[in-house]
């Protein structure tokens, strides 16, 4: 790989892994906005929400912009996007304007993210592989060491710090970018001649509207409603309509010519199918350790930011350890093992955080951590081997955008989880109902991987 490629390389990595970074480092700050704002844990869980929804959303819609304005024109502004919000954020007189930028960051990082891949596979045509898997290690790097910046970051600063941080990263792709990315050919793509109506139809923005409204309130009426002995009608109505919303997103993508959710896929495809909600299932297990234990660690075990980081860097490293490890093992043995492992892992560390009390070691949440990392380093290649095997080759990139797809909704439902368990404060009681229920979720992966046949023994059925 020449110098120009490699410079190319560092300039997109250090712009897609802020979209990770700053998914993952929230997670140790959660104790501190909720002291600072003075919120119960309900509200503060909106800053997950936010971000994961906004980069649901932005994610698809600026990989076709991407074609009618150019791959490093989106590049290059989501930096400029994520720099703004990265100074914005600090300055919040309130929880609600902090909500806002979080929005904007996550709208920011997503543009990167949505092209960053596209550009590396276009401008670097030598070694293309290795070039993938660095670029690969810049996001799932990001998302494992996260926890244990967040934790140094607001343990020696406070929690303007997390987005402080992201300034020079943004700054030195950009000047790299600027540098280093091509520029953009110009495009014969029909797109160009597209008047704003029919881009509006193009990005399917009445679905993006229905999906957006619907799932917040939604959300909003699930963690509004009370668990006192009377019912409060004003959250259960907020739900009903976002019920409602989301049936008639449900109806407009089966009839929209291009769908945001491309849901007939599903209906097509059934294996697909079920890979996508063993997914779900996957990652509301996995982000609902990684979200509640920092909080655990925090407000019942009274932990500093700075060893709740470090005790959080066990379950990044055993990911990025056997992230690798399991590729080799997939490639010889297909996906089911490495995937009914992984069931069982989550399981065993689901029924460990049951076990917890308030005279068992702090240290011996690593036990659980340490569980979990493997597993979802089984998972990121499992998974996605699980998801090729199941999809035709003409739909492998509708099938990638649904699989992404499915990897927010389920770390939207983990926070949904934690925050309808916990109320408006996390517990120690509240924690290990929340490990009960992951011990249940869990044993059905395990299940769902039990039954998993391979492609070949699908056709001989």
């Amino acid at each position: 790989m020449n110098a120009r490629n490699k410079w190319l390389l560092i300039s997109v990595g250090l712009g897609v892994l802020l979209n990770p970074l700053n998914s993952s480092m929230i997670s140790v700050a959660i104790p501190r906005l909720q002291n600072v704002f003075h919120l119960d844990f309900r509200v503060v869980s909106w800053i997950i929400f936010s971000f994961y929804i906004a980069s649901a959303i932005a994610q698809p819609v600026m990989g076709k912009a991407s074609d009618l304005f150019g791959r490093k024109k989106i590049f290059l502004t989501g930096l400029v996007v994520a720099f703004v919000a990265s100074v914005l954020a600090p300055l919040s007189p309130n929880f609600g304007w902090l909500i806002v930028f979080r929005i904007i960051h996550a709208i920011g990082t997503s543009m990167m993210v949505a092209v960053g891949m596209a550009i590396v596979r276009i401008h670097i045509t030598e070694k293309q592989a290795s070039a993938l898997s660095v670029l690969s290690i810049f996001l799932s790097g990001a998302a494992a060491i996260g926890p244990f910046i967040g934790g140094v970051l607001i343990h020696w600063w406070d929690w303007p710090a997390i987005f402080f941080v992201n300034i020079p990263f943004a700054v030195m792709s950009f000047l790299f970018a600027w540098r280093t990315i091509p520029k953009d050919e110009p495009s014969t793509s029909a797109l160009r001649n597209l008047s704003f109506r029919s881009w509006l139809d193009l990005i399917d923005a009445s679905g993006i509207l229905l999906f957006t409204v619907g799932l917040i309130a939604l959300l909003v009426g699930l963690l509004s409603v009370k668990s006192s002995g009377h019912v409060s009608w004003g959250p259960v109505l907020v739900g009903l309509i976002g019920l409602l919303l989301l049936a008639a997103f449900v109806r407009h993508e089966l009839k929209a010519p291009s769908p945001f959710i491309p849901l007939r896929t599903f209906a097509k495809h059934p294996a697909m199918t079920w890979v996508n909600i063993e997914f779900i299932l996957v990652n509301l297990l996995y982000y609902s350790l990684f979200f509640g234990l920092p909080s655990y660690l925090q407000m019942v075990r009274h932990v500093n930011e700075f060893h709740t980081g470090i005790l959080m860097l066990s379950l990044g490293l055993c990911s990025l350890v056997v992230s690798p490890i399991a590729g080799r093992w997939i490639d010889q043995a297909g996906p089911r093992p490495a995937l009914l492992v992984s069931g069982i892992l989550m399981t065993f560390g689901s029924v460990w955080i049951v076990t917890l009390n308030q005279t068992s070691p702090v240290i011996s949440v690593c036990v659980a951590l340490v569980a979990f990392g493997i597993s979802n380093g089984l998972n990121n290649v499992g998974m996605q081997a699980a998801l090729f095997n199941s999809s035709p080759q003409q739909i492998i990139g509708v099938a990638s955008g649904l699989f992404m797809t499915s990897r927010y909704l389920g770390t939207i439902l983990s926070s949904l989880l934690i925050g309808i368990i916990m109320g408006d404060q996390f517990s120690a009681g509240g924690f290990r109902l929340l490990g009960v229920i992951l011990s249940l979720i869990a044993l059905c992966v395990v299940f769902m991987s039990w039954r998993r046949r391979e492609p070949g023994k699908l056709e001989e059925s």
